[in-house]
């Protein structure tokens, strides 16, 4: 399974609404629920109606497109990096998973992938 490296810096955001975020941009993912609005976008893109953001976030995908019926990607990917103390935020969308983890865990990280087998490009 090949993982690739997303060459951006992340934000994970908290909005009091959406009316100043660019859905257009490369990378904007949004989740509402009864109880807040967040926001994970490139940090040289966060709005001015920011509540709350916590910078300084890496990402990384599952490269191609994940069958719904796989099952354990991401518990495998998780468990190997939480084994190391490697914390992590996961998305994921209709074609594949995106795993963030702190800037100064980034290479930690794809060396533990990459010596558990995982290609990372």
């Amino acid at each position: 399974m090949k993982i690739e490296k997303i060459d951006h810096d992340f934000s994970i955001c908290k909005v009091s609404d959406y009316t100043k975020v660019d859905i257009e941009d490369e990378y904007c993912f949004i989740g509402k629920t009864d109880e807040e609005r967040s926001l994970i976008c490139m940090t040289n893109r966060i709005p001015d109606n920011t509540i709350e953001c916590d910078d300084g976030w890496k990402a990384f995908r599952i490269k191609g497109i994940l069958d719904f019926s796989l099952i354990g990607i991401l518990s495998r990917i998780s468990t190997l990096l939480a084994e190391n103390k490697i914390g992590i935020f996961v998305l994921s969308t209709y074609n594949t998973d995106y795993i963030l983890t702190k800037k100064e865990n980034l290479d930690a990280a794809m060396k533990i992938l990459s010596e558990a087998g995982y290609e990372v490009i």
